[in-house]
C-alpha cells in the first residue's frame, strides 16, 4: 500500500480507530496460574512473554490460553519436563515488553516465546523500529536470563479481524504483513532466534467476543504450531544440561 494512499485515508483511519477503541469491550486477561511444570524427561525451561495475546485476553482461564497449552503440548512433542513461566500484559508494544521484563525479571529460561506486534501496528511503530526492539529484547533475554533460543510469533492476519471496520482493517493488515516480512528477514540472519511459520484461519467463531482478540480455537492452534516448531527445530539443538 502506498504512503500517499495511507496519508489520504488518514483522517478516516483516525476517526475509525477512536470509534473502535470506544466501541470494543475491554476484555480481562485470563485468570489462573502463570507458571507451572508439566511432562517428564529432560528439563526445558520455557518463558512466554508479550502482550494481550500472551496474557490470554479473550478466554477465561490460562488453561484455555496460549502459555499453559503450549507448555503441555511441548512436553509431549519434545519428551521433556517443561517448567514454564508467563510474563505478559495487555497493551504492550515490543519495546514495552522489554521494559516489563527488566522491571520484573523472570527466572532463567532455555527457550523464550515472544508474542508482540499488534500494538506496534496500533501505535504506528515503523517496522524497522519494531525489528530493533525485537533485537534488543532477544539480546537481553540471552544476556540476562541465559536464554539459548528466542522464538517470535508472527503478527496475526489483522486484515481478517472482524472487530475492525474497513478500511482500517485493510490498512492495519497491510502494516502487519510488512512487519512480518521485516521480522522474517531479520530472524534469518541469526541462529539463536526464529519466527514461527503460522497460517492461522480466523473467523468470528474462532475469535473472542470483541472480534479483535483470539478465542480458544486460535490459542489452541498457536500452541500446537509453536510447540511443534520448538520440538523439531529448536529443542534438538539446545544444550539440555539444565539444573533440576
Amino acid at each position: 500500500m502506498s504512503l500517499t494512499l495511507k496519508l489520504a485515508l488518514g483522517p478516516l483511519l483516525v476517526a475509525q480507530a477512536v470509534a473502535t477503541r470506544a466501541r470494543l469491550p475491554r476484555l480481562p486477561e485470563a485468570g489462573g496460574a502463570r507458571r507451572g511444570e508439566t511432562g517428564h524427561g529432560p528439563l526445558l525451561r520455557l518463558l512466554i512473554a508479550g502482550d494481550s495475546s500472551a496474557a490470554g485476553v479473550g478466554v477465561v482461564t490460562q488453561r484455555q490460553a496460549l502459555a499453559a497449552q503450549l507448555a503441555a503440548r511441548l512436553a509431549k512433542a519434545a519428551g521433556a519436563r517443561v517448567r514454564w513461566q508467563l510474563l505478559a500484559r495487555s497493551g504492550l508494544t515490543t519495546a514495552q515488553t522489554l521494559q516489563l521484563l527488566r522491571s520484573e525479571p523472570p527466572d532463567q529460561a532455555d527457550v523464550a516465546v515472544v508474542v508482540t506486534g499488534v500494538n506496534d501496528v496500533v501505535d504506528q511503530v515503523p517496522s524497522h523500529r519494531a525489528v530493533a526492539a525485537r533485537a534488543a529484547l532477544a539480546n537481553w533475554l540471552r544476556n540476562a536470563l541465559a536464554v539459548q533460543h528466542v522464538v517470535f510469533a508472527p503478527l496475526p492476519p489483522i486484515h481478517a479481524f472482524p472487530g475492525l471496520p474497513q478500511p482500517l482493517r485493510w490498512v492495519a493488515g497491510a502494516d502487519a504483513r510488512r512487519h512480518n516480512a521485516a521480522m522474517v528477514d531479520w530472524t534469518s540472519t541469526r541462529d539463536d532466534i526464529s519466527c514461527v511459520d503460522m497460517h492461522m484461519p480466523l473467523d468470528r467463531a474462532s475469535m473472542a467476543s470483541d472480534g479483535f482478540h483470539p478465542g480458544e480455537p486460535v490459542y489452541r492452534y498457536c500452541a500446537a504450531t509453536i510447540a511443534q516448531h520448538i520440538a523439531t527445530a529448536v529443542w534438538p539443538g539446545l544444550s539440555q544440561e539444565t539444573p533440576s
